[in-house]
Parts: structure tokens; sequence; C-alpha cells
């Protein structure tokens, strides 16, 4: 995701299927196999910034290298790609928190067989085996990075307090383009999450570092963790079937229907793709016009009023007075559910605030899009906004997607000897 643009669509088009890889965390280190292979059951956590308004995207911070240094990724699902902007030099980077990543002849080649795994066709960007192997990879609408895939350190720690340094391959952009987007996020590279084989997960689950699930909560007031492992999954949660993609490794869910306020918004069942790569929510055409129509319907409208004036999103509405926040405008808005019929009727409940935003001038926008208009005129993406509030969690072991309501300003499920919560401060979140 790349800016609180709603024209733009962070859902990506892998252009050249290639790698990546990153993870996290300072800690003195010892190499992965000193933990043998119990390790699979540790479960590490980071700290997760950014909000979906007026930001409009949510990042963590990894340390790469030796000594490690922090970078600032984008949480993106929809994408398998982690990658940092480089210097090699870089060409058209934009401005980072963190000076660019700097390779030293850590680059893989193409007779690495990770190289000819992620080209398609095999190594189709490589001459000879001993040349460096690059990528490129195009996000929808979006931009697009070009650069090299290299290998590094990064240095993980684990909620039982032991450590380790695992090296990792992942893409350092030294070639971007970015003029599509008019208001690129402020972070140092993208995190891809999404479950191909050459993943970030896949590569720590190889190393039995981890075990190849991840989860993320993210707050409506902004802020929340990421995990991998299982530490944190509580003993509540509803699991639905993964869907397999014909399209790329994303992650998919249904068929399921679409409520709202426990009336159908369409016959039938939809899948459903979770990218935390887009802000908001994109629904087909004839599944967005149906949406629509029933909200406005639901609108009194002596309370609210269409402002058409208000460019934030394609709808909005002003009431009598400015809103000060989401809680404001909940009573006149009913819920939104996705319910899986054979997934034992489970329902994922999507209320006023995950799929409307308060703007800066104090109109209330929907955050759900039509994705005719961005060129996903197929797909429905659930993209941040629905996902807020909720413990997502993403079993690529039993190719499971779960979810719990949760409170995503402190983990569950720890003792308070490991308990790491988070406090709210004018500076964002701090940890304790």
């Amino acid at each position: 995701m790349w800016g609180f643009n709603f024209e733009k669509v962070y859902f990506p088009v892998i252009l050249v299927f290639l790698f990546f890889a990153a993870t996290f965390f300072q800690g003195i280190f010892c190499e992965p196999q000193n933990h043998g292979s119990s390790a699979i059951d540790y479960t590490s956590v980071f700290r997760v910034q950014g909000n979906v308004y007026p930001d409009g995207y949510f990042y963590t911070t990894l340390n790469i290298g030796e000594p490690p240094k922090p970078y600032h990724l984008d949480i993106d699902t929809g994408s398998d790609l982690t990658w940092v902007h480089c210097d090699a030099p870089c060409v058209n980077c934009p401005k980072t928190p963190h000076k660019p990543y700097k390779p030293l002849n850590n680059a893989i080649t193409c007779k690495d067989s990770i190289c000819s795994f992620l080209q398609h066709p095999p190594n189709y960007l490589c001459r000879n085996p001993s040349d460096q192997c690059d990528y490129e990879i195009e996000y929808a609408d979006h931009g697009s990075s070009f650069g090299v895939l290299v290998k590094d350190n990064f240095p993980l720690k684990f909620l039982n307090g032991s450590t380790a340094r695992t090296t990792l391959v992942f893409g350092c952009g030294y070639d971007q383009d970015f003029s599509n987007s008019a208001q690129p996020p402020f972070v140092d590279g993208v995190l891809g999450l999404a479950n191909g084989k050459s993943s970030i997960l896949s590569q720590l689950h190889g190393l039995k570092v981890t075990k190849n699930m991840f989860g993320h909560c993210f707050s409506d007031e902004g802020g929340g963790y990421l995990f991998f492992g299982d530490k944190l999954v509580p003993s509540g949660t509803v699991w639905v079937p993964m869907l397999k993609n014909r399209i790329g490794n994303y992650y998919s869910m249904g068929p399921a229907e679409l409520l709202f306020s426990g009336k159908n918004v369409v016959k039938g069942g939809l899948s459903f793709v979770l990218d935390s790569g887009s802000t908001f929510t994109y629904l087909s055409s004839q599944v967005y016009e149906a949406a629509l129509s029933m909200i406005k319907k639901n609108i009194n409208q002596k309370q609210l009023k269409i402002a058409p004036e208000d460019k934030t999103l394609p709808v909005c509405w002003k009431g009598a007075k400015p809103f000060k926040s989401i809680n404001d405008i909940k009573q006149f808005f009913k819920p939104l559910a996705l319910k899986f019929s054979k997934a034992n009727n489970a329902m994922l409940e999507m209320s006023p605030e995950c799929y409307l935003i308060v703007n800066k001038i104090g109109n209330v926008c929907l955050g759900i899009l039509n994705g005719a208009e961005a060129g996903l005129e197929n797909l429905n993406i659930l993209g941040d906004i629905s996902l807020l509030n909720k413990m997502m969690i993403y079993n690529n072991d039993k190719s499971q997607i779960g979810w719990a309501t949760a409170n995503c300003d402190r983990l569950p499920n720890l003792d308070r000897d490991n308990d790491i919560h988070f406090y709210r401060s004018e500076h964002g979140y701090d940890e304790l």
C-alpha cells in the first residue's frame, strides 16, 4: 500500500515473482539450529504503527544487517516480495525514515535455486549463472520496483526471551517508479506476507524458526501488533478454509454472504481476498452498487446529507455539525457482516468503524469502493479498514484463516512476566 489515495489500488500484480524476506527485533544472537526442532513453537511479536486515516497504511519495524539497522516496512498480505530501498545507488527513491540499505557483495546469483524459483519463466532476467539475480515487481495502478535479491541477517527475538539470527533473502530495490502514487507512505520498503513458498514466513518455517502461521491486529485508533507463530492465537478463534487462488498467492476465503443489518446484499456466495496492502475495501461493481444502495436507504436524511463537494472519498455525508470521531456516527449506520454457511455459519462482523471514516473536516465517508473503477471488476478485497479491531490469523500449515475480536492495543495470552503491552502517547505507541 502506498499512501492515502482512494484511486490507488494497493493489491499488487506481480510481473516477475520474486522473493523476499525479513524479520525482526534486536537481541543477543544464537544461530537458529541451536534451538533444535522445538524452535518451531516459538513466537515473535512486532509493534505496528500507522492508521487507516489519514495515513492510509500500517507498518512495522524490522532490523536488518550486521550490526542490525532498523527499517520501517509497509505490511502487505497481498504481495510476496519483501524489499527495502537500496543504495546501489538508488534511482527515483522517495524520502525514507532511514538511510537506504547498503548492499555489501551479498547479492545472490542466477545459479541460486531461489532465483529460478522466483523468476517466471525461470531465470528470464539472467544471462549467465554467475550474474546477480534481479527482480522486477509491478503494483496495479501504483508503481514498480526493480532491484537485486540479496541475503543478510535478520535478528529475531522470541516471547520466551530467547533469540536467533537468521539469514534471509529479500529484495534490494535500486530503481523505483512510484510516479502514479499521489502520496507514497513514509516507509523504507514493503513487508510481503502473501503465502508463496518464497515468503519471509516460509523461509523462517523452512529454517525451523517458527510455525508457518502469522497474525496481525490493527486498532481503529491506530497502531497494533504483528506476530509470527501461534502463541497469541486465542482459544475462541473462528476458522474458515483458505481458498486456492489462480491469480497469485493471496489469502482468500469464501464462499460467504455479504450481509447489511442481517440482510443479504446480493444473492449467492462471494469470495474475498484479505489485503493489508490496501487501505480500503473494494467490491465488484454489482456488489458495490447493491451495498451502497442499502446503506443509503438506511440513513435518515434529516440527520445526514450527501456531501458531493467533499472529495476525500467517492461517498461522504455531513451532519448538522462536524463529527469528532467514529463514535459520533455509529448510531446512524448498521453493521456489515460476512456469513460463511459452509463453515458452520461463521460470521465475520464489521461494525461501522470497519467501513467508515471521519475525515479532517468532520464528515463521514464510506471506506468501501467500487473495484471496477480501480481495475478490479471481478475481485472483492477486504482492506485494512475491514480488518480493524480483530486479530486476523493466517495458518498456512492448515490452510485456514481465523479471526477473533481483540483489543489491538494489548497482547493477549501472555503471563505477567512475558506480557508486552503498549500505551498511547502523543508520540504514538511506546513499549512498556
